[in-house]
């Protein structure tokens, strides 16, 4: 009796090596990352051309899902993982090289964003789908929790990126990510646990369609899937919209900053830093403590709400406010994660979650690209707050809509043990 009531462990060997590959692939991503954002913006000083960078790195993140989610149904999401992380390695290693010669050029550094983004998209399905099954019964809300808070702890880097930029340059820092992924691909490759689900896929195959016409068989199930799921679709709808908000605020806060006050970069990092300690302690009580089932779906929806309209006006107050509001914006925004993904990945098939997946990260994307395009534009006729303000006004009545509006069949997705 007590070994069927005991917990299952969750730092098994498995999602011990993911975790760890995940912590030194996202600080060395998001030291350069930064420090690319802050070279762009020193060389064209252009809100549009920043948003043209970002949007580079978006545009292949609105295909590819769609069909890396269909193909890693049927193909190891393991070897997906750690053979991106290898090329991904490779690929910062030439930037590294390129750019310390000191030749630049605006086309080609975009066009390697785009691959970039392209990499990083199939990357998020495969690790999306397969993250969830290195997790033991039971643990789906601690596991994504430790998730969010690694997430939150390599934004440590953005303050160490600024001030290193500033120092050497950018071509170290890209030649420092590539070594961080090429770590963490080897540590990947350690990783044990056995792919069932491509198995089980096999058998369904039908033997009269090529792997192009299968592909898109799957993709086109992938979407019929989630249209049939009602709490499904409400979700992925929402959060598309709140992706609009989010690619609206990635275009304007740090431009916004820069122009507005002596040395806004650090302003920039110092109010964010309230957000990421939100984050990071709302994780640590999420570990710590399981929210009730039959209150989650609540809890989200105003969470939904709360934190559009706090990051909607917190550019109109004081730095001492800013910062509060955006303590609170990180501390809502992880319990919206850990509900939303622990609840979602649990309860879609194994089989399926690669298609879902790829569906949902379309929908997410194509929001982001469409709210960072529309940023870029109105910021030339409207006030950067005012746009920001409009854009998460926008998010909350989206959330009273969708999930709001899908109460019955959004709570069985939240509401559930996972």
């Amino acid at each position: 009796m007590s070994d069927r009531t005991s917990p299952s462990p969750l730092w098994t060997r498995d999602f011990t090596i993911i975790t760890l590959g995940s912590v030194v692939s996202m600080f060395g991503n998001a030291m350069s990352g930064f420090a690319m954002s802050l070279m762009v913006l020193d060389i064209s000083d252009s809100t549009l051309l920043y948003a043209i960078y970002i949007a580079m790195f978006t545009l292949p993140q609105l295909i590819m899902p769609i069909f890396s989610g269909a193909l890693l149904d049927r193909f190891s999401r393991k070897k997906t993982i750690y053979c991106l992380d290898f090329f991904s390695a490779f690929l910062y290693f030439v930037m590294a090289a390129v750019l310390r010669t000191g030749w630049f050029s605006f086309p080609v550094f975009a066009l390697c964003c785009f691959l970039l983004g392209s990499i990083q998209s199939t990357y998020m399905v495969a690790y999306e789908s397969f993250y969830p099954l290195l997790i033991s019964e039971g643990n789906f809300q601690k596991a994504y929790s430790i998730a969010s808070v690694l997430e939150t702890l390599s934004a440590v880097m953005v303050p160490v990126s600024t001030f290193l930029y500033g120092l050497v340059g950018i071509a170290p820092l890209l030649f420092i990510n590539g070594i961080c992924f090429l770590t963490a691909a080897v540590m990947e490759t350690r990783i044990g646990a056995r792919e069932t689900y491509i198995e089980d896929q096999k058998r369904t195959r039908r033997r009269d369609q090529g792997p192009i016409r299968q592909m898109l068989t799957d993709t086109r199930e992938g979407f019929l899937y989630l249209a049939a799921e009602k709490g499904l679709l409400a979700i992925a709808l929402y959060f598309a919209f709140s992706a609009i908000c989010g690619g609206v605020s990635s275009v304007i806060v740090l431009p916004y900053f820069k122009r507005t006050f002596a040395n806004g970069e650090y302003w920039f990092m110092f109010v964010m830093g309230f957000s990421l300690a939100g984050r990071a302690i709302g994780g640590l009580i999420h570990y710590r403590m399981n929210i009730p089932a039959e209150y989650r779906y609540g809890i989200a929806l105003a969470v939904y709400v709360l934190i559009s309209i706090w990051e909607g006006i917190y550019l109109f107050f004081s730095f001492p406010v800013m910062m509060v509001l955006n303590f609170l914006v990180g501390l809502g925004g992880v319990t919206s994660y850990t509900i939303r993904i622990s609840a979602t990945q649990s309860y879609v098939p194994d089989e399926k979650k690669g298609r879902f997946n790829g569906a949902f990260n379309m929908l997410s994307t194509l929001g982001a690209l469409a709210g960072e395009f529309a940023a870029g534009v109105m910021t030339l006729f409207l006030p950067e707050r005012i746009v920001l303000l409009s854009a998460m006004l926008l998010c909350a009545l989206a959330a009273l809509v969708f999930i709001g509006g899908g109460r019955k069949h959004v709570a069985a997705i939240y509401n559930r043990n996972s």
